[in-house]
């Protein structure tokens, strides 16, 4: 692949396409001009040898051979399916999701302008009008002074320089940041105490209530909500009115900064509104689904109706009814808060300028451990497992985890040991971020041991749990302005991204029949999806020689020491739209001999299965998942697992009936 400033990769296509990603995830942001050629070719040429610049250009790479074969398999599937039958029955589903529409409730989504500069701006007035940034190293916010030099978050600081020489860098206060966020989360919940918290700054309410109780418009209510933010606190806050939380947030953004829209409550306006929306615009898309989409020809929601045909046919890659749902403006409208118990992990993390010094590594591993300690106590959660995450200065991440058989101590010092005897073995690295999680969690808060109130219980060996299941994520759902992996935009997928955006809708057998010549989604997509690796590890070499123990998860471990439990497939149960099969007990496998070593069931917490393994199986294992040598054998089983459904009556294979089913069918 050529440089990018040097006219291309591998085409002018592929050239703008690198030069856009090289631009960051954060390209959408309010308040930057419209135009950013000029914009991208100076972050080109400012990020130009670095390391995140060769980075950028093998996940680039990556994706463009991953983008060939997608075009390849397309092109077959439409010569081999009946185009008419595969239109008829999307425009049946089509008109199923219409019927099922709602525009009941008034949903609004209410984001803060630029959270973490304006609330600098309220303790350091000197800055007003001027173009600043907060945060060192990465820039976590910028003010619009300078968003129109085209600095946004998630941009590096040297980049940002470069764009805008006078800008002024401030450090993040993050007690501050916290302080307001709860004082403008209060204001909200005075309009929906129920309200669904989206992050420090963001959120969604239902005003449906409140409108009819106070006798108010709904465009009313909101502007009344922004007043108030701004009488208590002297902040801004946008907000977008719709009936459903998709609409919703696209609809915030329209009148950024201090500003609010509402969408018309009937269907030929939504349609119309989503018709030249941008598909970069919807909650949870980024570069890698963006360009994807792109590939097919999908630049507009409004593309999705006239490629119904072949994402239907590639529905394992792009998810039928989320695209459909998006093209129709069709979402949840469901505003709750998220459920305790749905919690996975608990963690933190730093991203600082890339350091090499053992000693100032483990001093920012301190801190991770104290902020985790603090959230962990806050929150009353513990776990038996903890897994650290690092990333190197090449950008590459890893990932080095350890499990225990007790429930761990809350305590920042029992959390740095644990972390640092997992990174010590790693050393010497040069790294930019590090962080610890903590999964397998038990709420403490649950008095269910005989002792009532008791939380010494948490902390004696105990049996491992059983198998959770599967449940969404009620984690705040922040921009990760630094990450690579984005979910395939299949309900699964998107689920656990955006937990409630887009429901499945199920049709009536008679509606959707396999003589319709409609491909099924099975096994193969699911284990795909659970053993994909993130993008920013392919094709990536080990930082250093990997041993039994450590290995990168950019490069093909040896194979792990684990016994796969016969009941693993249950741990997550099969969506509506998914069928999943337990493997059989030939499936069982100890790969290496495990004579004198001390097995017990973990869960991993990359593809979340339970095996039976020791601490450094596990460990190889999370670097078998991250690894292209999962989605390998995920591969394999996928077709093993065809040639298990031609077995089956009237399965389905790249949209032909099977025929060798129905003659056993007849059979019988």
């Amino acid at each position: 692949m050529q440089d990018a400033g040097s006219v291309g990769p591998e085409s002018s296509q592929n050239a703008a396409s690198f030069l856009r990603r090289l631009a960051g995830p954060s390209i959408m942001k309010a308040g930057l001009a419209k135009d950013q050629t000029e914009i991208n070719r100076v972050i080109a040429e400012a990020s130009k040898g670095s390391k995140f610049y060769e980075n950028e250009k093998r996940k680039d790479k990556d994706l463009t051979e991953r983008i060939t074969r997608i075009l390849k398999q397309r092109d077959e599937l439409i010569r081999e399916a009946d185009i008419n039958k595969v239109e008829h029955a999307v425009d049946q589903l089509l008109a199923k999701m219409e019927s099922q529409r709602d525009l009941t409730q008034i949903i609004v989504h209410v984001d803060m302008d630029a959270f973490y500069a304006n609330v600098e701006l309220l303790d350091n007035p000197d800055l007003t009008g001027k173009p600043f940034a907060v945060g060192h190293g990465v820039v976590s916010t910028a003010s619009y002074e300078a968003r129109k030099h085209g600095v946004r978050s998630g941009m590096a600081e040297f980049v940002a320089r470069k764009l805008c020489p006078e800008l002024i860098v401030v450090p993040i206060h993050f007690p501050r940041i916290t302080e307001l966020s709860q004082q403008v989360m209060g204001i909200f919940k005075r309009y929906d105490p129920t309200m669904q918290v989206a992050g420090c700054d963001e959120g969604y309410l239902n005003i449906t209530q409140y409108c009819e109780e106070h006798l108010l418009a709904a465009d009313e209510c909101v502007q009344e909500i922004r007043a108030t933010v701004f009488r208590e606190t002297n902040l801004t806050v946008s907000a977008g009115i719709a009936p459903n939380k998709m609409l919703a947030k696209v609809s915030s953004d329209k009148n950024k900064p201090n500003g609010q829209f509402m969408l018309e409550f009937n269907s030929t306006d939504i349609k119309k509104f989503m018709n030249d929306l941008s598909i970069r615009k919807i909650p949870g898309v980024g570069r890698v689904n963006e360009r994807l989409l792109e590939s097919m020809g999908i630049k507009t929601c409004g593309d999705i109706f006239v490629h119904r045909v072949a994402i239907s046919l590639m529905d394992k890659q792009f998810g039928l009814h989320f695209l459909l749902q998006t093209y129709l403006g069709i979402a949840s409208n469901v505003v709750q808060p998220g459920q305790r118990e749905e919690r996975k992990s608990i963690g933190a993390e730093r991203t600082f300028s890339a350091i090499g010094d053992k000693n100032k590594i483990l001093a920012k591993l301190e801190e991770v451990a104290a902020e985790l300690e603090e959230d962990m106590e806050r929150t009353g959660w513990t776990g038996k497992t903890v897994t650290l995450k690092y990333k190197l200065d090449t950008y590459e991440v890893f990932t080095r985890a350890k499990s225990f058989d007790r429930w761990i101590s809350t305590k920042k010092e029992d959390l740095f040991a644990t972390g640092k005897e997992l990174l010590m073995p790693e050393l010497p690295l040069k790294i930019r971020l590090i962080g610890l999680r903590v999964t397998k969690l038990k709420d403490l808060r649950l008095n269910t041991d005989k002792e009532p109130g008791s939380i010494k219980r948490f902390f004696e060996s105990a049996k491992p749990p059983a198998s959770p299941s599967k449940k969404r994520n009620s984690e705040p759902k922040i921009d990760d302005e630094d990450s690579e992996v984005e979910p395939n935009l299949t309900q699964d997928g998107y689920e656990d991204a955006m937990p409630g955006y887009h429901e499945e809708i199920e049709l009536d057998i008679e509606e959707l029949r396999p003589e319709d010549n409609l491909p099924q989604r099975g096994d193969d997509s699911v284990m795909a999806e659970k053993l994909r690796p993130p993008a920013s590890s392919s094709g990536a070499k080990s930082h250093k020689p990997a041993s039994s123990s450590s290995t990168s998860n950019s490069s093909r471990p040896s194979k792990p020491i684990l016994h796969v439990n016969s009941d693993s497939s249950s741990s997550k149960p099969a969506s509506k739209s998914t069928s999943t099969t337990k493997p059989s007990s030939k499936r069982k496998r100890s790969l290496t001999p495990n004579s004198g070593r001390n097995l017990q069931t973990e869960i991993c917490p990359i593809c979340e299965k339970n095996w039976e393994t020791d601490n450094r199986g596990l460990n190889e294992h999370i670097d078998f998942c991250l690894s292209k040598g999962a989605i390998r054998e995920a591969q394999a089983m996928a077709s093993n697992q065809t040639v298990l459904s031609a077995l089956q009556p009237d399965s389905v294979s790249r949209g032909k009936p099977n025929q060798t089913g129905r003659k056993a069918a007849r059979k019988r």
